[in-house]
């Protein structure tokens, strides 16, 4: 069943721009027209798009997507190479995560340096100065 598309930004639950955005980088093909000019989405495209959603989000970035969905339109990808992508987010993913609790580790420093109320010297602001400066 083909649908337009603010029926699809429904159904998914993302909005119209996120459809259109995604058509315009090129991982929503451009779809079928009716008569009178709507757009109108197949059950493919909306496959499609579902499988784009879920892929952002578990993280995946336009360009992975990108790499997978290339290798499931050619219909003659192999587990194991999408089994290599997907190592490879995992990878970025832990990478991001360790980068992510290092700077959670400085900022709690930072903050346990803070005692609050009314001063105006502000061990905060001070770190801060010293990274833009140093």
């Amino acid at each position: 069943m083909t649908m337009k598309r603010g029926a699809l930004a429904k159904a998914s639950g993302c909005n119209i721009e996120t459809i259109r955005y995604y058509e315009d980088i090129g991982l929503l093909g451009p779809p079928e027209r009716t008569a009178s000019g709507h757009r109108i989405y197949s059950p493919d495209d909306q496959a499609r798009l579902g499988f784009i959603l879920r892929g952002r989000e578990l993280g995946f970035s336009i360009d992975e997507l990108r790499e997978l969905l290339s290798l499931v339109d050619s219909n003659s990808y192999s587990c194991g190479e999408i089994l290599s992508l997907a190592r490879g987010h995992i990878d970025s993913l832990k990478r991001k995560i360790f980068d992510l609790q290092r700077l959670e580790r400085t900022l709690a420093d930072i903050f346990r340096r803070c005692e609050g109320g009314d001063a105006s010297d502000c061990p905060i602001v001070d770190a801060l100065y010293d990274r833009a400066t140093g």
